[in-house]
C-alpha cells in the first residue's frame, strides 16, 4: 500500500471514529435524561426496567471510553504518517536537488559557464549569503579568489598559502572545515563557517568559503553536507574540465592563427 493509500485510509478510520464517538454522545446524553426523567416522573415502569436503562447507559458509556481510546490511537497514528510523509517528501525533494545541481555542473565546458553554476549552487541550495571560490595556483602554491560574493570585507583579494591557517590547512590535508555553532561563531576572513575542499581524487585544486548563511538559515543541515560532499567532487572535476577546455581552446585558436599567418605570406 502506497503512503498516500495509507493516509487516506487513516484519515476514513479517524473521521469515522469522531462521527462513531460524537453518535455515543449524542445517545449516551438522551438515555441518561429519559433516565432521570422517568425517575422524576415516578412513572410506572418497573425496577427491573429502570434497572435495564441504567445497564444500557453504563454500556454506552464504556462503548464510548473504548472509542475515545481509540480515538485517539488513531489521531497519534495519523500524526507519525503525517510526519514521516513529509520526512519523505523532503528526502525526495533534496534527492532531486542532488541530480539537478550534478547535471548542471557537468552541463557545460564554459569557464565561466560552471563558476556561475557553482556560486548558483551555494547560494540557493546550501543557502550562503557570503563565500568565496578559491583555486590553488600550483607554481606559488597560493590560493585566491577567482569568484566571491557578499560583504566581507577582502574578500575579493584574499590570497592564502597552502597550510596557512584554517583555510590552508583545508588545502594542504584535503579535509572539509565546519564550524559546529554557526549562529555564535566569530567570523572572520581567516576564520569561516566552513570550507570545502574541491578535489579530483587525492589532489586539492580550490576551495569553496563559507562566512555567513542567509538571514532564514542558522545552521548547516544533512542536505548541505551532502552538497558539500558533491561540490567537493563534480565542481572540481568540472572546474578543472573547463579549465583544461579553455586553455586547448586558446592554444588552438593561437595555432590557427599562426598557420593562417603562414599561408597567407
Amino acid at each position: 500500500m502506497s503512503d498516500e493509500s495509507r493516509a487516506d485510509k487513516f484519515l476514513e478510520i479517524f473521521n469515522k471514529g469522531k462521527e462513531f464517538t460524537e453518535e455515543l454522545l449524542r445517545e449516551n446524553q438522551r438515555l441518561r435524561y429519559r433516565v432521570a426523567e422517568l425517575e422524576t416522573e415516578q412513572s410506572g415502569l418497573s425496577a427491573e426496567e429502570l434497572d435495564r436503562l441504567r445497564e444500557q447507559v453504563q454500556q454506552l458509556a464504556e462503548e464510548n471510553k473504548r472509542m475515545e481510546e481509540r480515538f485517539r490511537e488513531v489521531e497519534e497514528e495519523n500524526k507519525g504518517f503525517a510526519s514521516r510523509y513529509a520526512e519523505i517528501e523532503e528526502q525526495n525533494n533534496n534527492l532531486a536537488n542532488l541530480y539537478v545541481a550534478s547535471y548542471q555542473l557537468h552541463s557545460t565546458l564554459d569557464f565561466k559557464e560552471v563558476i556561475q553554476i557553482v556560486q548558483e549552487i551555494v547560494i540557493n541550495l546550501i543557502g550562503a549569503e557570503s563565500f568565496a571560490i578559491l583555486l590553488l595556483d600550483e607554481q606559488t602554491n597560493e590560493l585566491r579568489p577567482i569568484a566571491s560574493d557578499g560583504e566581507m570585507p577582502g574578500l575579493q583579494t584574499i590570497s592564502i598559502r597552502s597550510g596557512d591557517g584554517i583555510i590552508g590547512w583545508v588545502a594542504k590535508s584535503g579535509e572539509s572545515y565546519y564550524v559546529d555553532d554557526v549562529g555564535s561563531a566569530e567570523v572572520t576572513l581567516q576564520k569561516p563557517l566552513a570550507v570545502v575542499p574541491l578535489k579530483i581524487k587525492h589532489h586539492v585544486i580550490g576551495l569553496i568559503v563559507i562566512y555567513k548563511l542567509l538571514q532564514q538559515k542558522d545552521a548547516f543541515t544533512a542536505v548541505d553536507y551532502e552538497l558539500f560532499s558533491l561540490l567537493a567532487a563534480h565542481a572540481a572535476t568540472a572546474i578543472f574540465s573547463a579549465k583544461l577546455y579553455s586553455q586547448s581552446e586558446r592554444k588552438l585558436n593561437t595555432i590557427q592563427s599562426f598557420l593562417d599567418l603562414l599561408t597567407t605570406s
